[in-house]
């Protein structure tokens, strides 16, 4: 091939080569275009995001800056009520401690009037264990003087040969004697010229007195009868029947001085006694 052929050649082929690069560069300018597009679309998604993004943090900021002024609000009126109840607390506090302090200083005034109280009764029930011991002395020593009576109290046979009841041969023993209320008895005194004397339902009368020998002679006046009992020693029964339904009588003379004797009448207890005078 000649020079001029082969120029032909490269001048026939020259626009076929440059056909293809403008299409290889008209597809990248396309690529770059759509790519182009594509990234201001996503641009503009993420701006719309990011602006949302914004809104969307600016009221959660909101709201925490009024979250965080009702916090603040609340905190100030707890602490307000927190310091007012201290106070309160305070004040309680001392209140009770007034109140314990009065009850101490009262309580310690009663403990003292209770304990003057109980040194009082003290007193007293020391005073009644005294009063009660001689109480219980006196009881004993009565115990005995009528231990010692009863033991004293005899039976005799009387100056008419009947037994007699216990006799009282003192003023203490006659009366156990009526303690006892086996009988009637009717305490005397005789003087000697006295003339009859009522004792009970009858009369007596002391016709003579003899201290030495410790004897004495009476006049008996009953149902209209008079008995003289002559010569009848100290303690004796002087015994005798009266009334409708005859009883025994007695009487006993347990003490005899100059012109006077002193000593009682015993009669049953079915015997009525003496009329009272008004």
């Amino acid at each position: 091939m000649s020079d001029l052929d082969h120029e032909e050649v490269h001048t026939k082929s020259a626009p076929v080569w440059l056909s293809g690069v403008s299409v290889v560069a008209l597809l990248a300018g396309l690529g770059a275009l759509a790519w182009n597009i594509g990234l201001q679309s996503h641009l503009s998604n993420a701006e719309q995001q990011l602006s949302a993004a914004t809104q969307q943090n600016s009221v959660l900021t909101q709201k925490l800056e009024d979250t965080n002024e009702r916090l603040k609000a609340q905190g100030e009126a707890l602490g307000q009520s927190v310091g007012l109840t201290q106070k309160q607390l305070e004040d309680r506090s001392q209140q009770l401690v007034a109140v314990e302090r009065a009850d101490a200083s009262r309580l310690a005034r009663e403990q003292k009037a209770t304990a003057a109280q109980v040194g009082a009764v003290q007193t007293d029930v020391a005073s009644v264990k005294t009063d009660v011991g001689g109480v219980k002395t006196d009881v004993a020593n009565t115990q005995a003087d009528l231990a010692d009576t009863k033991s004293q109290l005899t039976r005799v046979v009387g100056d008419a040969g009947v037994m007699s009841g216990l006799i009282a041969t003192n003023h203490s023993e006659l009366e156990e004697l009526k303690h006892r209320g086996d009988r009637n008895y009717y305490e005397f005194t005789l003087h000697k010229g006295g003339g009859a004397q009522n004792v009970g339902t009858i009369k007596v009368a002391l016709n003579k007195v003899d201290p030495k020998r410790s004897k004495y002679t009476l006049t008996v006046s009953s149902d209209d009868k008079s008995i003289q009992k002559k010569d009848k020693n100290l303690d004796e029964p002087v015994q005798f029947y009266s009334g409708k339904s005859p009883a025994l009588f007695e009487i006993v003379v347990n003490d005899i001085n100059k012109n006077q004797v002193t000593g009682y009448l015993s009669t049953p207890k079915s015997v009525p006694g003496p009329i009272a005078v008004p």
